[in-house]
């Protein structure tokens, strides 16, 4: 990075492809387990039998990952992006993408609070009231590295179901831009467009 704080393209492209290193071991572990479809525990329920992790740890993930949908759900984005590490990568409709920061993954960050739920209609479904877990399994985990299969519904005001969604999340624990040490959401691969 030089001194104006703007990647070079050879840094630009070692975080793509470590993106993309990311995103493959993600996928392998849900090609190992079967993908998220299968029988699943319910939120809060922790890791598999398998997966050897602390309570600590577990209930950490699980908080962020909590954060994560509460703070959408209030149109509390600023939060709502403040469970990313950057560089943060979105495998989706059969494209990989990468932001830097949370402007490029959060662009409605620039619109209006009043205006946030309309946009994020458009962006969702024209009747999206808020989104709910309904699964959330660790099925592979270390000191610094958890991945969490999950199932999320998009719902309309009256609880109805408009669909339904597996996706992989990659959790890491990482030193923030401010110096703290803290589990975030480092990536996702989602069936979501």
């Amino acid at each position: 990075m030089n001194l104006m704080g703007v990647m070079s393209q050879e840094e630009t492209e070692m975080n793509r492809r470590l993106g993309i290193r990311v995103l493959l071991g993600a996928l392998i572990v849900m090609l190992v387990f079967g993908g998220c479809g299968g029988m699943g525990h319910l939120p809060g329920d922790g890791p598999s039998p398998d997966v050897e992790i602390s309570a600590a740890q577990s209930a950490e993930v699980f908080r962020v990952l909590d954060l994560y949908m509460d703070a959408l759900n209030a149109l509390d984005l600023d939060a709502h992006v403040s469970t990313y590490h950057f560089p943060h990568f979105r495998y989706a409709g059969g494209r990989i993408v990468v932001w830097q920061t949370p402007e490029e993954a959060m662009p409605i960050l620039s619109v209006e609070p009043g205006d946030r739920r309309e946009r994020l209609r458009r962006a969702l479904e024209p009747d999206w009231h808020r989104s709910v877990w309904v699964r959330r399994e660790i099925v592979q985990a270390d000191e610094t590295k958890v991945h969490v299969a999950t199932r999320f519904h998009r719902l309309r005001e009256d609880g109805s179901v408009i669909k339904r969604f597996d996706s992989l999340y990659v959790l890491s624990l990482e030193v923030d831009e401010d110096g703290f040490e803290r589990w975030g959401i480092k990536g996702r691969s989602s069936f979501a467009p």
